[in-house]
């Protein structure tokens, strides 16, 4: 389990949700930053809902964001002791559910490189095409230097460190 109990944003996090994401008609990154994590309430309203499972709360999740069809991006606390920055940002949606980075570095190169959540899972889909952000660039520059991992990268290694991340959830599910 988590550390911490502190819904506010690492700096890094803070810096890549402080500004829209250019959702361009639908050309652009289909994802809405949150200003903070969810409250752990909101947290747990939305993991009993997701899973059908009031018996669970949302504790080993920090919501970050969501996509247009209201799926959520969010870390997901799976390394014990760990901090926040260490653990992975996984995606739960329509469009299934997957672990998107190892964690905060990378998910700050997805976002520079035009992945939202939905863009990450839908990688492999012809009409995803992603553009480049300038300013998370620089945010990912800025936090991460060391990490310039190509998306396809980033969530080849996320898929391989949790594999399991779809199986987790049903299991809980009612």
């Amino acid at each position: 389990m988590a550390p911490t109990n502190d819904r506010q944003f690492p700096a890094a996090l803070a810096a890549a949700m402080a500004g829209p994401f250019d959702y361009a008609g639908g050309e652009g990154v289909d994802f809405e930053p949150f200003a903070a994590f969810l409250s752990a309430e909101e947290t747990t309203d939305w993991f009993q809902a997701w899973t059908g499972n009031g018996e669970r709360d949302g504790d080993d999740f920090r919501v970050i964001g969501q996509d247009g069809s209201g799926g959520y991006a969010a870390c997901r606390l799976a390394r014990p002791s760990q901090p926040l920055a260490d653990q992975p940002v996984v995606f739960h949606g329509l469009e299934g559910r997957a672990a998107l980075s190892r964690d905060l570095d990378d998910v700050l190169r997805l976002l520079a490189r035009g992945f939202g959540s939905w863009e990450a899972v839908a990688s492999h889909e012809p009409a995803c095409t992603p553009r480049p952000d300038q300013e998370l660039t620089a945010v990912a520059e800025r936090f991460a230097p060391d990490r310039r991992r190509s998306p396809a990268a980033v969530i080849e290694l996320a898929a391989q460190e949790f594999p399991d991340s779809d199986e987790t959830l049903v299991v809980l599910c009612r």
